[in-house]
């Protein structure tokens, strides 16, 4: 059974800071929970660009970043503020509406800096789409990690390889980052609970063999593997970075710029709070980014 191939389409978050956007596509909404999938950079970025992403709200989700350079500055409308740097986790669960930023620290907006890196989102089981909002830190050292057939392994949610991530979620999860060394070859985790998986490669094309089929995938698409099916994940002569994500689906959402439901008129009663500033605010920022003109069906 081949592979579903899911390419990117580029979108411009302003300030000339391009994304490669694979999820939601045309063909898939999501695998697992994770409803969206954003890849950053590597861009090289100086004194005089602007990449901040100013205060704007979610609900019904989770937001999910993990960089592999540079450093950014989180602050939220829980008052929490944290940096976040590369091989750490950060989690928050947005529920009934939360309001954040993500902007370059102090320390680097005057010297030359690199930016690269991953956000997801992954909606919430129905039952927990109204959760009070939370943001959950989880250090690079923290998380676990092993050598497994000429590859650096590190589960980063859920468990892989016997080992078990300390990130706490709300449905079955599955994310792990795989630095393949030139001739790694290593059979893919099948957890019960990770009923979709799909690859995805950061930098180099990999190569995943099932039922005896190699399949070349190249960098920047997100390969969807079959329900059910036992696969290999090889490097296809040389080294490269390869991002498994996954998990227990939860059904079809609706989506609107940063709003996730499971029901429509909660998106347009969301829109409605956020123009009439009842979503909160980040202490000390008076920046808000407002709606799209197009507005929710």
């Amino acid at each position: 059974m081949p592979l579903q191939i899911l390419t990117p389409h580029s979108k411009d978050l302003g300030g000339g800071f391009t994304v490669r956007r694979l999820l939601p596509s045309a063909t898939r909404q999501a695998v697992g929970p994770f409803v969206f999938f954003d890849h950053f950079g590597p861009i090289t970025a100086g004194p005089a660009d602007d990449h901040d992403v100013r205060p704007h709200p979610h609900i019904g989700l989770a937001t999910v970043t993990y960089l592999f350079e540079g450093a950014m500055q989180h602050h939220d409308s829980t008052g929490v503020s944290q940096r976040i740097e590369p091989g750490a986790v950060n989690w928050m669960t947005a529920g009934q509406g939360i309001v954040h930023s993500e902007r370059t620290p102090e320390d680097l907006r005057t010297v030359a800096r690199r930016s690269h890196g991953l956000q997801l989102w992954a909606a919430l089981p129905v039952e927990h789409e109204e959760t009070v909002p939370r943001f959950e830190h989880t250090a690079a050292a923290q998380l676990p990690q092993r050598q497994v057939g000429g590859a650096e392994l590190r589960v980063l949610i859920g468990r892989a390889h016997g080992l078990a991530s300390p990130v706490g979620t709300l449905s079955p999860t599955l994310y792990v980052d795989y630095a393949l060394a030139s001739g790694a070859v290593l059979a893919l985790p099948t957890p019960a609970e990770a009923e979709e998986r799909a690859l995805y490669g950061v930098d180099a094309p990999f190569e995943v063999e099932i039922d005896g089929a190699v399949e070349r995938v190249e960098p920047f698409t997100l390969a969807v593997l079959p329900a059910g099916s036992t696969a290999t994940l090889r490097a296809a002569g040389g080294a490269a970075r390869v991002m498994l994500v996954g998990g227990a689906p939860l059904g079809p959402r609706h989506i609107w710029w940063n709003f996730v439901s499971s029901r429509k008129e909660r998106i347009a009663q969301a829109a409605a709070d956020w123009e009439a500033d009842r979503m909160g605010r980040v202490p000390g920022e008076t920046e808000r980014i407002p709606l799209p003109a197009r507005r929710p069906a």
